[in-house]
């Protein structure tokens, strides 16, 4: 009898044993959405974004000495330009905490005379009956860098806060074109003037110059499919630009489909660079805040 009850308890012995180590193990295992989002922070992540910049200007910018200053919103701009937004390419791929990007801007704005004032002109020139002037200013701006997540907070599931270091380069090739609405008593054509319709007009050439760039971004996900991010670097430090700086805030809602993500991005960005070479009539550059909404669409993978 004994043994019978035995034999009868060690199966039951087993169940149990069998039962609690299950438990201690399902204790020490990631679930089903922890192993998950682990194996997507390891894997390979992709983001691509088009978007427009609908660009307001406020600076001034000088070719051959001569300097307008600028203060346009983004309807005058759109009403004398040839494109009418900046049109921004932005491509972002990682792999754990460390990601590479790229971003393109290209942009061809002009301003009015009621939103370019020429200043007073340097000693060499004479002019009378100066009142505005009509401004093109056109760039590419070509941003590549890196970024490294430093601390990211998880409070709840579908939840987390990020925050990331970024350090990168900045190219702008750039030009300014300058009509002078004035009559101007001088050798123009030594000056690197030209003379048509009345006007004169004072061309600055290529500006091109190679910015480093360091900031922090700030990532936040609501809940899966809706993010926001803040962005904000310093760059130039006398190397290319004397100072250059950027601020960008974003939402994006994002509908998940078959292994990708398809987003609707809104923003807002506001990029300052302040560069200049030369002297007296050779005196070419830009001191500019170009700001406006952002709105674009991306694809996630």
């Amino acid at each position: 009898m004994n043994t019978e009850t035995e034999y009868r308890a060690v199966p039951a012995r087993r169940r149990w044993a069998g039962a609690a180590l299950a438990v201690a193990l399902s204790g020490l295992l990631p679930s089903g959405v922890a192993q998950a989002e682990e194996v997507e922070a390891d894997g390979w992540r992709f983001n691509a974004t088009a978007y427009g910049w609908l660009t307001s200007v406020s600076g001034n910018v000088t070719a051959k000495g001569q300097t307008v200053d600028i203060n346009a919103g983004f309807f005058d701009v759109i009403n004398n330009s040839s494109s009418v937004a900046a049109f921004n390419g932005y491509l972002e791929a990682g792999k754990g905490p460390v990601s590479v990007y790229g971003d393109l801007v290209w942009s061809s704005l002009g301003f009015s005379k009621s939103a370019a004032r020429y200043r007073n002109p340097l000693p060499q020139l004479t002019v009378s009956g100066v009142a505005n002037a009509q401004a093109n200013y056109t760039m590419t701006i070509v941003e590549v860098g890196g970024l490294y997540e430093l601390k990211r907070w998880a409070p709840s599931e579908g939840s987390f806060t990020a925050l990331d270091a970024l350090l990168g380069f900045r190219y702008w090739n750039n030009s300014v074109t300058a009509n002078l609405g004035a009559t101007i008593t001088a050798d123009l054509y030594n000056m690197g003037f030209e003379r048509s319709f009345g006007l004169a007009t004072a061309r600055s050439g290529t500006l091109q110059w190679i910015d480093p760039v360091v900031g922090l971004r700030l990532r936040h996900q609501f809940a899966p499919g809706q993010n926001v991010f803040i962005r904000g670097d310093v760059g130039g430090f006398g190397l290319g630009s004397v100072f250059a700086w950027q601020a960008v805030a974003a939402y994006t809602y994002s509908w998940q489909r078959q292994g990708y993500a398809l987003g609707a991005t809104l923003g807002y960005r506001a990029l300052s660079t302040s560069y200049t070479t030369g002297s007296g009539l050779d005196t070419q550059g830009i001191d500019l805040i170009l700001h406006g909404p952002l709105i674009g669409f991306s694809i996630r993978f």
